[in-house]
């Protein structure tokens, strides 16, 4: 039998998160090998998948800090600089910009397969990371003083194992922790559609009766398409000859951005909200959407999954350091304690927002209504959200 290939962290799925978690395990000075379903040449040039990221600026800086953000070619970065929420035919939209913040952009679009090409190509430079492609995970064993992986290859043995699986995650699943499944029951499409009329640089989150819109600059004059209905109607969608598909969008959008024409592939996201009972084990962490998956409402999913890789990649750091283990029980539990300190409410305030503004019954809409003219002329409130939504500290601008 071929010995077992030996690793300090062991981290199972290749995706944006995964990779950014070896980049930082690795940058602290521990080896990882990431072991990924896909075959190398997809995974190192993924496809348009139709999901543009909203990146805060924290979320710039660690990219840049790992390196990866020096991959994304500037082409494919659009600054956003303003959000409006709208619902219905209600006339006054709320709105968030950087307007006296001393920032150019609340934030900056990036389609995912540029984010996920870019952490491949700086991740496969990095010395002590290993990218094992095609390799399907069929055991994981932890013992007290280590962890065994099975698979496609061979067998790997560790101090850490990390699942960066996905929402679904079968990692999450071997180590016995359930999850919260949140099922919205809806289905969301995403493509890029070019228009006559400009953007601006302007996103728009609209609550119709009877769909979700969500309108994402990209550069140029195209935005990318967030259509949210139920099941049957998407499939229907899906399925529509271009010519037909592009004159039922421009219908349920209201014309708003002139001519519209389809210029990408479609596809199509069931809408689940998962959060994980447990975010550690004996041995074992959960990162990403194997740990919370977000509602795309607040634009939070990946930011979120970078702010929890930091997490866990400093515990263990300090753990590997002062003692030699990195996946010391102590170090596993403080990151717990952090990570779900900041996710829990986003997860329960996120889910009550995608409740409050997708239900069409007379009260939701009044509430809606009501909501959207508070908030627009309370600027504490206004300046608290934009804060979030960027990721930074924000002073609100002197008066005089």
């Amino acid at each position: 039998m071929t010995a077992p290939i030996q690793t300090d962290v062991a981290l199972i799925g290749g995706g944006p998160v995964g990779l950014a978690t070896a980049l930082s395990l690795e940058k602290a000075g521990l080896s990882v090998t990431v072991l990924e379903r896909a075959p190398r040449a997809v995974w190192a040039e993924p496809g348009f998948d139709g999901r543009e990221i909203a990146l805060t600026h924290h979320a710039v800086h660690t990219l840049q800090q790992n390196g990866a953000w020096d991959y994304i070619p500037e082409t494919a970065i659009c600054p956003l600089r303003e959000a409006r929420v709208e619902t219905g035919k209600f006339p006054h939209p709320l709105r968030f910009d950087t307007n006296g913040r001393g920032v150019d952009a609340l934030g900056w679009l990036v389609s995912n397969n540029h984010i996920r090409r870019a952490l491949f190509a700086k991740a496969a430079e990095r010395p002590r990371i290993t990218l094992l492609d095609s390799a399907a995970v069929e055991t994981v064993r932890q013992n007290p003083d280590r962890a065994v992986v099975h698979h496609t290859h061979g067998q790997l043995e560790a101090q850490l194992v990390v699942g960066a699986d996905g929402r679904f995650s079968p990692t999450r699943r071997r180590a016995g922790i359930g999850a919260i499944i949140h099922d919205f029951k809806r289905t969301m499409l995403v493509c890029r559609m070019a228009h006559d009329s400009p953007h601006h640089n302007v996103a728009t989150q609209w609550f119709d009766e009877g769909q979700t819109v969500a309108l994402l600059p990209v550069n140029g004059m195209a935005s990318s398409l967030v259509l949210t209905l139920p099941p049957e109607d998407i499939q229907r969608l899906l399925d529509l000859p271009q010519d037909a598909f592009n004159q039922e969008i421009m219908q349920r959008i209201g014309n708003r951005l002139g001519q519209m024409r389809l210029v990408s592939t479609r596809h199509a996201y069931p809408l689940k909200g998962v959060y994980a009972h447990r975010f550690t084990a004996r041995r074992l962490a959960l990162v990403g959407d194997a740990a919370v998956g977000m509602h795309p409402i607040t634009a939070h999913g990946f930011n979120l999954g970078l702010r929890g890789q930091e997490t866990l990649a400093t515990e263990v750091a300090k753990a590997f350091s002062e003692k030699g283990d990195a996946g010391e029980t102590s170090a596993l539990r403080r990151f717990e304690r952090q990570h779900r300190m900041i996710t829990a409410p986003l997860f329960a305030g996120t889910n009550g927002i995608a409740t409050l503004y997708t239900h069409d019954g007379a009260p939701f809409r009044y509430l809606r209504e009501a909501g959207l003219r508070v908030a627009d002329a309370f600027t504490p409130f206004k300046t608290a959200v934009t804060a979030l939504l960027m990721d930074r500290p924000i002073t609100p601008p002197r008066t005089s």
